[in-house]
């Protein structure tokens, strides 16, 4: 099965995928694994991908196109993958239809994740992370620490990363709105598109993904 999982940030993508992927046994395929996977191996799309960052500039949707192709093609995605982070926008769409038509494979399904906006604002503002381990995180609401701005884990000072505050976070959702969106109406009119209410429990959430999934026989 080839699913490409979408949602806006804070919708929860990363842990639904990872469930989902191992549900389906499927490879899950995070843009954020593949830049880090080629810049620490030193291929050479890291290598051109580093320099972009380096000097403060976007990375060329050729770099996490090609980065993205590799890593399908890889004897574990030969069965299906789960695609988190890509495609990000129309350019990075239309390039993943080609690769798959130029391999004779199709998408089976594009999961929308479902978030209110302010819900997500709620979500990532509220994160709070501890500077020991970025590893022990904590919500202002939905997972409080037991002492205020301490880590129950380790002690270490919790702290709001300036990503995590609201004027960032609604900044990056009209980037989202922007770049990101136009994608789901592309992939509508392909029928591909299965909206996924994201409120609630993960496991309830995954479930509701799973039964929304077309049969593996269809």
């Amino acid at each position: 099965m080839r699913i490409v999982l979408v949602g806006p940030p804070g919708a929860g993508k990363g842990t639904q995928a990872a469930y989902l992927a191992k549900n389906l046994a499927i490879p899950h395929i995070s843009t954020g694994d593949l830049f880090r996977a080629n810049i620490s191996q030193g291929t050479p799309l890291g290598v051109e991908a580093k320099s972009y960052m380096d000097a403060g500039n976007l990375v060329p949707d050729s770099v996490t196109i090609g980065m993205a192709e590799d890593r399908m093609e890889q004897p574990d995605a030969a069965d299906g993958f789960l695609l988190d982070g890509f495609p990000r926008n129309l350019g990075q769409a239309k390039a993943l239809d080609e690769y798959l038509k130029d391999n004779n494979l199709k998408l089976d399904a594009v999961l929308d994740l479902e978030v209110p906006e302010d819900e997500v604002v709620k979500r990532i503002a509220g994160r709070r992370i501890c500077r020991n381990d970025s590893s022990h995180v904590f919500h202002a609401e939905y997972n409080k620490p037991k002492a205020e701005g301490v880590c129950d884990v380790c002690g270490g000072e919790l702290y709001q990363r300036d990503d995590d505050r609201e004027a960032t976070v609604r900044k990056r959702l009209e980037v989202y709105h922007t770049e990101t969106e136009p994608i789901i109406d592309y992939y509508k009119a392909q029928g591909l598109v299965v909206t996924i209410p994201a409120m609630g429990k993960v496991d309830e959430v995954t479930k509701r993904a799973m039964a929304a999934l077309p049969s593996r026989d269809a």
